[in-house]
């Protein structure tokens, strides 16, 4: 399975040519000018107004997106051969500490967009039926630039976030965020999917290690009714750590402040409540 990161439009043509049987897409939702944007952006999400918070929030996003869909689209799969759809998203979360609101609305919108991927998928799979996501497993990884006690992760593992969580600052988001929540609920936020992180600080103390801060901020999130971790790589010694005077990166003997995480995954096969031949039962 290749992974292929999309930048330009131009690129469209060779990478339909890889034959690719996974693509990872770097989508810029929040632009490097966030403060100036913010402001604007708060202004309209009091008034009410989503679409003009997209056009500042999202710079780009909506033809990223078209670009995502004119690839997958040139590259048609042979429904006959598909056993088990799988949908796998790399995420890159703001990174600003001061900004915990910023991150936690743009991982909702990540799981709405993500949601939103799974029907078309799965009306695709069998057309003319109602939406049914629960036949396609889904792997969600990335530097979502947030520790494990931050409103980001409680969202993603649980499902669900309050609205007064202490992340969103006591700003007025709740009103305009219930529109991409897919929740009747007031006094929470939620999302479908059943996520559970296949590293615990137990067994990775930090992913992200530099001179003045060290911490877990890099996840992989697995379908928990339908994988099971099988492996892990675990973290660098800390004994060669100390031994090679490594207190920060980038370093000569490690080239990213960020360190790999691996996870071998055993999928089960999730079956749609209606056959229709793409999936085999065995």
């Amino acid at each position: 399975m290749r992974l292929i990161r999309l930048y330009h439009q131009a690129k469209l043509v060779s990478i339909v040519g890889y034959g690719a049987g996974a693509l990872c897409v770097v989508l810029g939702i929040w632009p490097l000018d966030l403060e100036v944007r913010r402001r604007a952006a708060l202004y309209w999400i009091r008034k009410g107004d989503m679409e003009k918070v997209a056009n500042l929030t999202r710079a780009g996003i909506t033809t990223e997106l078209q670009l995502i869909i004119a690839v997958v689209a040139g590259l048609p799969p042979d429904v006959s051969q598909v056993h088990q759809p799988l949908l796998v998203c790399t995420a890159h979360i703001h990174w600003d500490p001061e900004f915990c609101d910023v991150k936690l609305i743009q991982t909702m919108m990540l799981s709405n967009e993500l949601r939103g991927i799974l029907e078309d998928a799965s009306q695709s799979f069998r057309p003319g039926h109602k939406p049914d996501t629960s036949g396609i497993q889904l792997l969600l990884c990335g530097d979502f630039n947030s520790l494990p006690d931050s409103g980001v992760i409680e969202f993603l593992t649980s499902g669900r976030v309050p609205a007064d969580h202490k992340d969103f600052k006591a700003l007025t988001y709740k009103s305009s965020l219930q529109k991409i929540s897919g929740c009747d609920k007031a006094n929470e936020f939620i999302h479908s999917f059943k996520l559970a992180s296949a590293y615990s600080e137990d067994i990775m103390p930090f992913t992200n290690y530099t001179f003045d801060f060290k911490g877990i901020i890099d996840y992989i999130f697995y379908a928990k009714s339908s994988m099971t971790p099988l492996g892990l790589l675990g973290p660098v010694a800390p004994e060669w750590l100390k031994e090679n005077k490594i207190i920060g990166c980038p370093h000569p003997h490690v080239p990213s402040d960020h360190f790999p995480l691996l996870v071998e995954l055993e999928m089960t096969p999730t079956v749609p409540p209606a056959t229709n031949g793409l999936i085999s039962r065995r």
